[in-house]
């Protein structure tokens, strides 16, 4: 199957109120340029580097979004460009990603990574620390940030039943901010990858991170 007709097919299957980020990490530029072709305009990376080099290189109509985890210091490299920021998981992530912006003169649209699966090796704020987060002063002062929404991974396991829990777990955190602080453009629920993206979508995923359904394994 080429590139082009994984994509068709998967673009099939997404409801219309759901986004479809291409993960392309790893994958050459050809790749990507082929799904680009195909009608893709949005392509997730996980390392800053890599993206940078394939925006340099690449048409200037395509979003960028950040899916990695984010170190402070190479925030600079991305804020030129980047679309949206995936995983933002500390006030202090979200201060860097202001200042940059700051320098940029732009605003950078960020999502809250929110821990919900039962792996230690995940990274994310737990409920209560979202609440801290957004109800504190030092966030209030960030002009040039935007908050959308949130995003999760959960557990790699076969268990479907464990995965749909954390799912709706994280849809009911959402739905709880949505009703309790007075976030505009809160809308972005950015969970479900390529195995498990359906189940994500049932569970409320407006935004869906598919790589090797698309590209072919790394």
């Amino acid at each position: 199957m080429s590139i082009q007709s994984n994509l068709n097919t998967i673009k099939a299957t997404l409801p219309e109120h759901v986004t479809l980020v291409a993960v392309s990490k790893t994958k050459p530029v050809s790749d990507l340029m082929e799904a680009y072709e195909a009608g893709q305009r949005i392509f997730g990376e996980n390392k800053i580097q890599e993206m940078t080099e394939k925006w340099e290189q690449m048409p200037k109509d395509i979003q960028w979004h950040m899916i990695g985890h984010v170190q402070s210091n190479k925030v600079k490299f991305m804020a030129p460009y980047v679309t949206l920021i995936h995983g933002v998981d500390s006030l202090k992530l979200l201060q860097e990603i202001n200042k940059q912006a700051l320098k940029n003169n732009r605003t950078i649209d960020c999502l809250l990574q929110i821990y919900i699966a039962e792996e230690e090796s995940k990274f994310g704020l737990d409920e209560n620390e979202l609440n801290e987060l957004l109800t504190s002063a030092e966030f209030k002062e960030l002009k040039n940030i935007r908050i959308l929404g949130l995003m999760g991974m959960a557990t790699f396991t076969e268990d479907q039943n464990q995965i749909k829990k954390e799912f709706t777990h994280l849809k009911s955190i959402f739905d709880s901010i949505q009703k309790s602080q007075d976030i505009k453009d809160f809308t972005i629920i950015s969970m479900g990858m390529s195995g498990d993206y359906q189940l994500a979508i049932e569970c409320g995923s407006t935004m869906v991170r598919i790589g090797s359904s698309i590209f072919g394994g790394r």
